[in-house]
């Protein structure tokens, strides 16, 4: 726990949360600011800054704690869908750097949902780029 983290003092209990689930290595509770209807976060008790940063033991314990959730979330909210989300750095979004998943309940319904797509779907990209690119990760691991 870092004492300047806003979500270590959440999972400390110091910061006040809706608490939706908790495990020994887990804590998950409703979004303040939601995208959606349903919107929760499931982090580590264990701080660490983003996804580059998590120890693959907790990345395992939050991943499947916010698939528990998000199976829950589909039910209980009626949705029409699920997103998990994570954002790694603040140039993907991040703006809490203690890495978090975003289970993110989709509804047809636009006043339950206001999570638009940033991109184009279905959009073909440059081929040679795509093999380049494919490559050279393929290369780095």
């Amino acid at each position: 726990m870092t004492d300047s983290c806003l979500f270590c003092g959440i999972a400390a209990g110091d910061i006040p949360s809706v608490k939706v689930a908790e495990s020994p290595s887990t804590y998950a509770f409703m979004d303040i600011n939601p995208a959606s209807d349903g919107h929760v976060l499931v982090i580590p008790k264990r701080h660490s800054r983003d996804l580059l940063d998590i120890s693959a033991d907790d990345l395992v314990d939050v991943t499947s704690a916010a698939q528990r959730i998000a199976k829950a979330a589909v039910v209980a909210f009626d949705a029409d869908g699920v997103n998990l989300l994570n954002c790694s750095g603040a140039e993907a979004w991040q703006s809490v750097f203690h890495f978090h998943l975003h289970v993110v309940p989709r509804y047809a319904d636009t006043t339950k949902d206001r999570l638009e797509v940033p991109w184009q779907p279905g959009t073909t990209g440059d081929p040679e780029l795509i093999a380049d690119l494919g490559n050279r990760l393929a290369a780095s691991l």
